[in-house]
């Protein structure tokens, strides 16, 4: 019995903390817009909270299932992000905002991003790849590996969900570095996917703008370098100690995506500068702990497992600071637990939840191990 209350403490602290502050970040960053757009300051603090408790429910639950079942629900996880990729392509189930098709329709007037999932679930499908020696399979089963990998990738850039993309392949290149693949491969794959990025970037305009707003924001203040130069001047407003919880005057419809992609530079405006770095001190004790679970883990598929899971955590918050703080060009992602977003939160969930699963069957084998040390002999 003593196994089932194994869970990292400190890791299910930090997540907990951050789901919390997540609700109150919400509450404060989209009550405004929220009163203006729906005549309900809660309307998105309501959704968030549902979304927190779904994903509470959804943490707990895969943490504490036998490890095998863990898994089942990681591989069907992996088949229903596939499915829901596919279904952003059909009329009758996709929901297209912003110039984007990410999104599928569900009851209940309820949406999902299916590419929130497929960035939790890609490592397993990466690791299964690099633990299961892809060399001696035959020419059939590569092949078929070899579409499931790049299939998802090609269908995130038709909807087109970049960062998303970016994300996928840079977790790929990590494990693939990570695991040992000659340098030969791992060059050619850098090569390749560093040129088909700046294709992808040169031949479609709105992309070559951010990239434009990023080397130069007051080139073009009132459009294409507004989110940055808003951003920075939400940070700088803040100071040491922040305005005060509410009292940030960037999401005032000055700063764009306020609840969402940008919600860091109004934590930033409201907590200050030492809000900004206790917050960084939680994401970064999550990576650190991540990093030891990943170390203690024998089991090579779920190394590699949890060590995507940690990199897609770890990019998906570099990615969103950089751009938030002006040193990377401006894309659409969530900061991980304090956007809003239901499918980034319950996702989240998901990856942290396998990742509890991970270390506490480590922890059942350690069990095993001293007990099987102190059984008396005859």
């Amino acid at each position: 019995m003593k196994y089932y209350w194994t869970l990292d403490k400190g890791v299910l602290l930090a997540v907990l903390f951050l789901m919390g502050l997540g609700l109150v970040q919400v509450y404060s960053s989209s009550f405004i817009f929220a009163t203006e757009s729906y005549g309900d300051g809660l309307y998105f603090f309501k959704k968030q909270l549902t979304f927190a408790f779904l994903a509470l429910g959804v943490l707990l639950t895969v943490a504490w299932l036998p490890p095998r079942w863990s898994m089942v629900v990681a591989y069907m996880a992996l088949v229903g992000a596939l499915i829901g990729l596919v279904l952003t392509f059909v009329p009758e189930f996709s929901i297209r905002a912003g110039g984007a098709s990410r999104w599928v329709r569900l009851p209940l007037g309820q949406r999902f991003e299916p590419s929130e999932l497929l960035k939790v679930t890609f490592p397993l499908l990466m690791a299964v790849l690099i633990t299961k020696q892809w060399n001696r399979w035959p020419l059939a089963l590569k092949a078929l590996s070899v579409i499931l990998v790049f299939a998802p990738l090609m269908m995130l850039q038709q909807q087109p969900d970049f960062g998303s993309l970016v994300i996928c392949v840079a977790v790929a290149l990590g494990l693939l570095f990570a695991f040992g693949l000659a340098w030969r491969y791992i060059f050619g794959a850098t090569l390749v996917s560093a040129g088909a990025f700046y294709l992808l970037v040169m031949h479609q305009p709105y992309r070559l703008s951010r990239i434009k707003a990023f080397l130069d924001p007051w080139a073009d203040p009132s459009e294409s370098g507004f989110q940055v130069i808003q951003s920075m001047l939400s940070f700088h407003s803040g100071g040491l100690w922040g305005s005060g919880l509410g009292e940030g005057q960037g999401k005032l419809f000055f700063l764009p995506e306020a609840h969402t992609d940008f919600t860091l530079a109004v934590f930033g405006e409201e907590m200050g500068f030492v809000g900004f770095f206790v917050l960084f001190l939680i994401y970064g004790f999550l990576i650190f702990r991540g990093m030891q679970i990943v170390l203690n883990t024998e089991r090579d598929l779920k190394r590699a497992f949890a060590l995507g899971l940690v990199m897609t955590f770890a990019f998906s918050l570099f990615i969103n600071v950089g751009v938030v703080l002006g040193v990377l060009p401006t894309k659409g992602l969530t900061l991980p637990f304090l956007s809003y977003g239901g499918s980034s939160l319950v996702s989240l969930a998901l990856a942290f939840g396998w990742l509890l699963n991970i270390q506490r069957e480590q922890e059942l084998i350690k069990l095993n191990r001293h007990r099987i040390r102190h059984i008396p002999l005859n």
